[in-house]
């Protein structure tokens, strides 16, 4: 069975996508109280055994480290994953939300959004959902960069993956990083394009 690692997914009742159904799912955050299969900084996840995961699956958490931890984090994906793997990676789109903050005349405390959670502020996004920050007391929620498609890019490529592909929409990037060319069942998978 094909594993894939849940990077800061705070809890498995939040679901993966559905191109993870089948996988055997492994949470790991830095916070216990979402019962992680693994309680880790991320940044430490070079300290693991290399080769253990055919994918990473990090949404919404990479923006949660500063600049300069971000190879770090990256790096450590590139380690835990196998040779023919690949690391999916979602953030917001601080491009976009910048744009669309000018274009609107939005002050910094305006509701750029509905989610799940509720409203979400231009403040959320640029420093992370402060009721979160808030009510959990916990700094690690706060978001300490941002990504446009350009730059996530390069700090992909930077820790070595070798096939990178990357959209935006609704506010947010979706990148998919490979370590080798996917193969055609995995591009069906994701409905990428077939070389």
């Amino acid at each position: 069975m094909k594993r894939v690692l849940n990077v800061g997914g705070n809890s498995k009742e939040i679901p993966l996508p559905s191109q993870y159904d089948g996988y055997e799912h492994l949470l790991l955050d830095i916070d216990p109280k979402g019962s992680p299969d693994i309680v880790c900084d991320a940044r430490m996840l070079e300290t693991r055994a290399p080769g253990e995961f055919d994918a990473v699956y990090c949404s919404h958490n990479l923006e949660h480290y500063f600049r300069h931890d971000v190879r770090k984090v990256l790096a450590g994906f590139f380690h835990v994953l196998k040779a023919d793997a690949f690391a999916q990676i979602v953030v917001p789109d601080i491009q976009e939300v910048m744009k669309v903050t000018v274009e609107r005349g939005l002050d910094i405390d305006d509701v750029l959004g509905q989610s799940q959670a509720g409203p979400i502020k231009v403040s959320d996004v640029i420093y992370g959902y402060g009721v979160e920050i808030e009510e959990s007391g916990n700094d690690f929620y706060a978001h300490k960069t941002g990504f446009s498609q350009k730059s996530l890019w390069h700090a992909l490529r930077k820790a070595g993956f070798a096939k990178i592909f990357i959209g935006s929409g609704n506010l947010e990037i979706n990148a998919l990083a490979f370590k080798s060319s996917p193969d055609a069942a995995t591009r069906a998978q994701f409905g990428l394009p077939q070389d």
